[in-house]
């Protein structure tokens, strides 16, 4: 056991050791809006389930199958968003929770992606149930390629469509076809958005 170095941080530690908000079927948690994404072929998948009143999250029920990263970044997040409005809960990043974590290992900041896109799925189901669908869809997007204005949703539709490695992503977008300089971050991208919707 003094041989297994824990990578991550006592923060990460805590949260993996003893998750908050974690969906327990006996508690009858009973929601307002729920957000599904991932994929359990690959071993990720994630449930967020959220009490809202009067555009606030009151309280916060989520289940993922997923490694440490995935379990203390969800965790967190379930923390942060109690007592927050909808739209700002909207637009919170996995750099964001990674932050509040003391940081992740390069290599599994994809893990936190799933709490994010589970809590905008279960907020944009929200808005539909209330009439005001697609709401604040746009509202979180990050331009990747400047040359031709794609962002990381137009990158995100794309994979969902079937655009799963880089020529097929190019002839959906034509992303990287002027200066190529966003190259990088896009395949950043579309790794992580293959590995959460195929």
């Amino acid at each position: 056991m003094n041989a297994f170095q824990w990578l991550y941080s006592d923060v990460v530690k805590e949260h993996f050791v003893n998750p908050r908000n974690v969906f327990d079927p006996e508690e009858k948690f009973e929601s307002d809006a729920e957000g599904v994404v991932g994929n359990i072929k690959c071993g990720d998948q994630m449930m967020f389930l959220l009490k809202i009143e009067n555009d606030i999250i009151q309280d916060v029920r989520w289940k993922t199958y997923g490694c440490a990263s995935a379990i203390a970044s969800t965790s967190m997040l379930s923390e942060s968003v109690k007592g927050m409005d909808i739209r700002k809960a909207y637009g919170i990043k996995p750099t964001d929770i990674a932050d509040k974590l003391g940081g992740l290992p390069e290599n599994k900041i994809h893990c936190s992606v799933l709490g994010d896109k589970a809590l905008r799925a279960a907020i944009d189901q929200y808005l539909e149930k209330q009439g005001r669908k697609g709401e604040f869809k746009g509202e979180d997007a990050v331009v990747i390629c400047t040359c031709l204005n794609i962002t990381d949703k137009d990158i995100e539709e794309a994979v969902k469509a079937g655009a799963h490695n880089w020529q097929k992503l190019q002839e959906a977008t034509k992303i990287g076809t002027v200066c190529g300089g966003c190259k990088t971050k896009a395949e950043e991208l579309l790794h992580e958005f293959v590995h959460i919707y195929s």
